[in-house]
Formats: structure tokens, sequence, C-alpha cells
């Protein structure tokens, strides 16, 4: 760093600082600093800046000398400079200069010479500067000329943040500023740069539902902005858009007619659903199929085109005639086979068969008569029953319905709150007892509620209860916190069965979920037909007071029977205590085995159903029901998965587990993930084609796990940070990792076309390089002087570290090494030295030249895959101290393996 020869503008002119006293030398001050900061002593640096930053009569003058006189903060690694500039701001968000007024000339004059080096500053000193010298507040017309500029040169994300930081948005065009984001898949940050500006907000969801409109082209767009490259367009198809927008309309609040194109191919989306479930799955019943399409298609031609097509399919032509007759279509907008058929069934004067006795008889069948179920609508009904639903010391079980929305828009309102106690059964009809909000029904109905889930002596039974209580809490805003009040509760999701593998076109479903628990506990499963019906409807049919009063009840009966027979199902006698993990940070469920056969495992040797050997008493999924269904959480060894090294372990992330995909890749193991808005669907191909685990969050769990069978399938916490997750990840499937396995594969993101893409190299084959042949290969990319392989004093860039950061102790001589062979000269090619004879190249110019004045043989390392270049750092020490619990007990190495250049993992 060049120190400047005065404290003041370069150009000669005095700087006027009002209320400004003399202070020390500058000069003595930042020869100090120099002198710190080549000695690497990071505390004492930080001690003498702040001491100078007091005294100085205006620290952020003498900051504005230093970035005009040197330039070594515009170059990429760490610098003084840049360092200088976050310690001021840090400093001033605690104690505040006084003196320069708002609008004054001192502080005018400041931000211009600020903005002449903010338009010259990397992004990671836009922050700083900003908030040193009030920039939010300065002169528009330099800040706009500059984001112009940086968007012109195709700087995209730098131009929206610069905007974000200095409040310019509401000067600059949101089309013109958010589309090369929206190409980059950068909705997030597009989301960001309009967050507070109501109008702003408005028209973004304008142009992505532009983008919505049937027959639009995403390339028209692309062309506009040459210099973006997207990732790939697919995932800005109508189909994928639409849900992204309708997200958004409901974070926010909107009228969902902003969005009238998001909003068509939603409920287009939700036509072929229903369709697909009832030709194809044949899954629903036909009232209630009827019901919601005559509702969905209404007199949308675009709707109506489609269920034609649907219904024009030469293998439904039955179907299709039944289904025009419940739909009351004119035989003339029908192909003739179907119309055919509708004449014969009018002549019939039939609808189709009934479902029979016989079939009735194979589902689970409400023991209590029709009398017995209560429809309560109003508050004199239910105070008739309080006394019955609040007596101490029963067993009560707690549902809740609402109507299926099929992702049209909105977030559906609960419609039946179900309770059910032994011999009868309650069905609260929640749009009475919740509105209006605030009323003297709505209050009453609230603390009922509350104290029934607050009391101890009560235990309440549910199936995904937390879910249930959140719904009931969105409906009725008075339960908002409802769930954290629950008292005394016994959730049978913790018995969650193994879901069947996927079925063909075609087959018919068998049981699953509730349904599957009760016929393992009660022999028979529920009759699921009336699951999706519309829950709205008044009066309710009877086939949905049954269905509802069931779905309720029967958790009475499988805890009856667990209660009753606890050995026959493995457990103790106290229920509670069996279904609770143990050593478990959260609660997690316990896996039943399924029915079926077991599926193939994820890597020869392991058992298809996988049980974390931290967790005795899990037991291994290769029983049958007829042995341990359940197991009790005992201290005695059961089957465990066997250990598997890190690097045998392969795994598919989804979009949301980007974190836990690095942290998982950092210790060693083989992890791809999939991009934003790709298909879950994806990653159950992949794990069948390459044996991997899919690791997911969320409601893909159960679709992808029924596809690729028991044990291959986790669902992941996301509320976890990412070291947590890899932590349960690892304790779960039994993965040893060991301190040679850290940083064993490399995370350079890695763009690629290909469908499923890692978002990072991903490769575990590295060539370890001498410093004196990467010093010759430094040269030969570069054609800059080699440096003395004697040189003692090494630069501010000589360790990995963001820009602004302070330079760290160096790594103490270790033994540690990675097991790779030297790089030769037969594996560069001739005619280019610095590319390796796969055709990689060798990323050289992230090489500081501090790092190969080092002293000492230490060697560098380079990814076959990608070409990354790395070196020793300081990453091990905090990798290792993250996972300490979950490496060997060997003693810990003090050389680190190669640290990334870029300096993240």
């Amino acid at each position: 760093m060049d120190l400047p020869d005065t404290a003041g503008d370069p150009t000669g002119d005095p700087v006027v600082t009002e209320g400004c006293s003399a202070g020390p030398d500058p000069l003595l001050f930042l020869q100090a600093l120099q002198t710190l900061w080549s000695t690497r002593e990071l505390r004492q640096l930080r001690e003498e800046a702040r001491r100078g930053f007091a005294a100085l009569a205006d620290p952020r003058t003498v900051l504005l000398d230093v970035l005009e006189s040197s330039r070594g903060w515009q170059q990429k690694g760490p610098s003084l400079e840049a360092w200088l500039t976050w310690e001021l701001a840090h400093w001033l968000s605690a104690q505040p200069l006084p003196g320069l007024a708002q609008g004054s000339s001192g502080l005018k004059q400041l931000q211009a010479r600020a903005v002449r080096v903010l338009t010259e500053s990397p992004p990671g000193l836009v922050e700083p500067l900003v908030s040193i010298f009030q920039l939010q507040d300065a002169d528009r017309g330099p800040l706009l000329t500059h984001v112009h500029r940086l968007h012109q040169e195709g700087k995209f994300k730098e131009a929206a943040l610069l905007g974000l930081k200095l409040r310019l948005q509401p000067l600059l065009d949101v089309e013109k500023m958010s589309s090369p984001l929206l190409l980059q898949d950068r909705m997030a940050l597009a989301q960001r740069y309009v967050a507070g500006f109501p109008d702003l907000q408005r028209r973004l969801l304008a142009l992505l539902d532009s983008w919505c409109q049937p027959g639009f082209d995403i390339r028209v767009v692309a062309r506009q902005f040459p210099q973006v490259t997207p990732l790939r367009l697919e995932r800005l198809s109508p189909g994928v858009l639409s849900r992204q927008v309708l997200s958004l309309l409901e974070r926010q609040g909107l009228d969902p007619a902003l969005c009238p194109h998001a909003v068509a191919q939603q409920r287009l989306a939700a036509l072929r659903h229903l369709c697909r479930e009832h030709f194809v799955e044949g899954s629903w019943s036909r009232e209630n199929w009827t019901e919601h399409v005559q509702a969905l298609v209404g007199q949308d031609e675009q709707l109506q085109d489609e269920l034609r097509w649907w219904l024009a399919s030469p293998d439904n032509q039955a179907v299709a005639a039944q289904c025009a007759l419940d739909l009351s279509l004119p035989e003339t907008q029908l192909p003739a086979s179907v119309a055919t058929e509708l004449r014969r069934l009018k002549l019939q004067g039939r609808a189709a068969e009934v479902r029979s006795e016989s079939r009735r008889d194979g589902y689970y069948q409400l023991p209590i008569a029709s009398g017995d179920i209560h429809f309560l609508a109003s508050w004199e009904d239910l105070a008739r029953h309080e006394e019955e639903l609040l007596q101490p010391g029963q067993v009560l079980a707690v549902d809740l319905e609402w109507r299926p929305s099929f992702g049209t828009g909105g977030r559906p309102q609960a419609s039946i709150l179900q309770l059910a106690v032994k011999g009868r059964v309650f069905l609260l009809d929640l749009p009475v007892f919740s509105r209006p909000v605030g009323g003297q029904v709505s209050q009453a109905f609230s603390r009922l509620v509350s104290q029934m889930l607050s009391d101890p002596s009560i235990t309440k039974l549910g199936y995904g209860m937390s879910g249930d209580l959140r719904s009931l809490g969105a409906s009725c805003p008075a339960l908002a916190h409802v769930e954290k009040q629950l008292r005394g509760s016994l959730d049978l999701l913790q018995m969650r069965v193994a879901d069947k593998p996927a079925l063909g076109r075609g087959e018919a479903r068998g049981p699953r979920g509730l349904s599957l628990l009760v016929q393992q506990v009660l022999g028979k499963p529920l009759d699921k037909a009336q699951q999706l019906s519309n829950w709205d409807r008044r009066p309710l049919s009877e086939g949905q007071l049954v269905y509802t009063a069931a779905d309720a009840y029967c958790l009475l009966e499988v805890y009856q029977a667990l209660c009753r027979e606890p050995a026959r199902f493995c457990l103790s006698e106290d229920l509670a205590r069996s279904l609770r993990p143990v050593n478990s940070e959260r609660p997690e469920a316990w896996e039943l085995p399924g029915l079926q056969e077991a599926s193939a495992s994820p890597w020869p040797g392991w058992p298809s159903e996988l049980s974390p050997p931290s967790r005795p008493g899990r037991g291994s999924g290769a029983r049958g029901l007829s042995q341990a269904v359940w197991r009790e959480p005992v201290a005695e060894k059961q089957d465990t998965a066997p250990e598997v090294p890190v690097r045998a372990f392969r795994a598919v992330c989804d979009s949301m587990l980007h974190g836990l995909a690095r942290s998982l890749r950092c210790l060693g193991a083989d992890v791809l993930t999939l991009g934003a808005g790709e298909d879950h669907r994806r990653a159950a191909e992949v794990a069948r084609q390459e044996g991997r685990i899919i690791l997911t969050s969320g409601l893909p769990y159960h679709k992808l796990r029924a596809q690729v069978g028991a044990g291959r399938c986790m669902s992941v916490d996301c509320s976890l940070k990412a070291r947590q997750q890899a932590k349960a990840v690892l304790k779960h499937f039994n993965v040893r990792v060991t301190p040679a396995d850290i940083f064993s594969r490399c995370q350079e993101p890695h763009l690629t076309s290909a469908p499923l893409c890692p978002q990072a190299c991903n490769c575990d084959q590295y060539l370890k390089v001498s410093k004196e042949m990467m010093k010759q290969l430094v040269w030969l990319g570069s054609q800059r002087e080699v440096p003395s392989s004697t040189g003692d004093e090494a630069s501010p860039s000589a360790d990995l570290q963001e820009a602004g950061s302070a330079p760290e102790e160096a790594p103490e001589s270790c033994t540690h090494d990675l097991p790779c062979r030297w790089l030769e000269a037969a594996d560069l090619q001739s005619h280019a030295p610095a590319v390796l004879g796969n055709g990689t190249r060798l990323q050289l110019a992230g090489v500081p030249e501090g790092v190969l004045q080092r002293p000492g043989p230490r060697p560098f390392y380079c990814c076959t895959g990608c070409g990354k270049v790395f070196w020793e750092g300081s990453h091990l020490g905090r990798i290792t101290a993250h996972f300490r619990e979950v490496l060997e007990g060997a003693s810990r190495p003090c050389r680190p393996p190669p640290c990334p250049v870029s300096g993240t993992l």
C-alpha cells in the first residue's frame, strides 16, 4: 500500500470538516497499521486502528485519502485498505461521529469523493462505503449513472445489489433490472430488490405473469440480454413460474386477479391432475371428482378443451361417457365413440355401479351408530357437549379436514374439526366458530380448544398433529399459537409405516399413511374415497360424515389395541415412552416395516431398511409384520446398518438442501443436488440409476420414498443448520468419517448443461504439485517474474481470506497429506503447459504471489476435474471442530489438507 503524502484531497483543495479539531499525524497512524498488517498481528491491528479512529479529527477523510492514493484494494485478495474500510464501518456503527450535519457542504464533499471511489470498488466494499458516507442521501445522478453502467456491462447482480443498498429502486426500471436476474435464476434477489415498494412488487408480479401466458417464448426475453447465459430455460416454463407467482401473491397478501395467466396455468395443472387421478389411477369417487371438475372448469374454454381431450382417449370410453353424463356435457362436444356410449347409458337409465357391500366389508368400519356422530354448527350445540369434551383423564382423538385447492392459489381454510371420545364423535363446523374474528363465539371457541389441548390429564391423539394444529391456527387467528400450548399429546405419525414402491400406470394404489397403520393394527385399511371431497359443502353428505368420523375414531381404536397388547407390537406398557425417539435433537418418526418385500439396497451388503445405530431399539426393516413391527428403545444391540466409509456414501439432495450438500461434500461424500424448480422425481430417477440415497425436506419425502423403497430416502429437518443436518445424516446411515476425508472432494462451482447439475465439481482425484513446478506453471501462464524461493517475507495475500479480512496465523508444520501422486511433466500437454492431458485447464490466475513466497516445501494440489488449485490453509481446524463428534477418536492431525483458493467451503 502506498501511503498518501497528505491527509487531504489529492487534488490539493482543502477539505472542509465542520466541528473537527486537529488530531494525530494520519501518516504515522497508517504506517503503524502497515507494520502490524505485515506481521499478521490481528488483535493488535484492530486495537491500533480503533485508537486511531478515536484520535483522528475525521477518520473518514483519512480513509478516502488512503483509498484514492492506493489501488491495492481493487485487486483480488485481502488488503489493508479493504480491511480498514470494514473496520471503520463497524466502529462508526457503535459510536457515530459528531460534526457533519445532513446536507452540509463538508458531508457533500466527502460523499462526492466516496462516490468516485465506489465506482471503482469491488462489490465487497459497497456496503461499508454506503454506511460510512451515508450514500443513500448522496447526489443520485452519479450513483444512477454507475448502476446503468454496471447493467450495460452485464453485471446485473452487482447493479441490482447497488441499487438495493442505495435505495434507488423507484428511480430504476424494475422490469429492466429484474428480467436478467430471473433469467439467471436469481428470484430471491429480485424479490429483495422490490421488497418494501408495493408498486414495484405488483410490477414484478405482472412481469412474471406475462411470462406465464400460453405460447410465450422466454427465449425472446433472453435475446434482449446477450450477456446472460440462462442456467436452464425450462426453469422459467409457465408451469414452474405460475407456482412461484402464486406463492408470492400469498406471501404479499395480494389479489390473485393481478396474475390471471398464472392462475390459469395452475387451474390447468389442477385439471390435469384430477383427470390423471380419475382416468389413470382410479383413485377418486365419481361424486367427488365431478364436483371438483365442475367447480374448476366452469365456462373456461381452455379448460373445457383440456377436459374434452381427456374424454377422447380411446382407453377411457366407458369412464368418459359416465363422466360426460355426470357433468351434463352435450353430445355434440364429445367424440363419436364417447357419444355413442353416453346414449347407451341414458337408455339404461342408470349410472355406473354402486360400490358393492363386499367391497365395503374390506375396509375399516366405524363401530358406532350414525346417531353418535354429532355435527355441531352453533355455540349452543357445542356448549351442550363442553363438559364431555373437557372430561379429565380421558383419551381424545383430534383431526382436521379442509377442501383441497390443488395449487390454484391461496392457503385452504380448515373446514371440519373432528374430536372423538369413546363412543362418540363431534364434528365442529369451523367456519361458524372462527368467524367473525374477535367475535364472542370465536373467542369462546378458542378458549375451549386451548383449555382442552393444554390440559395434560387429557391424552390427545393425532396423526400429523403439528400440521393439523398449524392449519387450525391459520384458519382461526386466535389459535395461531395453540401448538405451543399442547400438553399430553401422542402423535401416531411417529409410528410411520414404510410406503409402498411406486406403481405403474393404471395400477391401483394400496393403503398408505394412516390407512396402512390402521390395516397393520386393526386388520383393515381406511376407505379414503372421501378424503379429497368438498369439505366446504353444507350439509355434508352421508359418506362425508361417516368418513370424517372414522378418520378420527380409528385413532382411538389403534391406541386401545396398542395399549391392550403392547407385547404383540414389541412396545413397553408405557406407550408414550415407546414412541419417543431417544438421543435425538429433534423428534423423528419410528419406522414400521412395510408389508411389501424389501427393496434393493443402495449399497451391496446393506439391509434394505437402514436402522440408525445411534438409536438402539429401532428394528431392522427386514422383519415381517409377524415379527417386531415396533421396537421399544432398549439398550441391547439390534440389527444395525454396517459402517460405510464416507467416500462410498452417495446421495442426491433436493434444491432446498444445498448447504447440507456442501457440508457432506466437504467431509468427502459424493453428493449431487437438484436445481431450483427441478422436478423431485428426477431425484428418484438418479437414485435408482446410480444407487444414491435421497435427502429431501418437506412434502416430497413420502412420494420419493415410495419410488425408491425403504431405507433409501431420508427426510431432513430444514430448521436445522447445515452442519447439524450433516451430523444427523451421518448418524442415521452410520457413515464413518476420518480426518483424512475432509476436503477430499472439490467444492468448485461447476455448471453443466446436464439435467441434474451437481452445482460443484465433486471430483475426488487430485495431483500433488511441487512448489517449484507451480512457480514455473504460474510464470508460463502469466509471464510474471518467478519469485525467489528464498524469500522470507510473505505478502498480505499469503493466506486465503475474503476481501477485507485480516491475515491469519500461518499453519504449523505437520504430517497430514492427501493420498495422491505427484504431477509430472508427462501429465501436461506439450503445446499448453497449463492444461492436463485430459483437457482440464489449471486455474492458475487465483494463486497469489505471496503463497509462492512462503518458506518450506509445502506442495500445492490441483483437481483433475476442474483444474482448481489448492494449498494449505486454516479451514481444517474449523471443520474438525464443527464435526468433532463424528470423526474417529484418532489423534487430530495438525497439518490441514489443501484449502480452496476461493476461500469458501
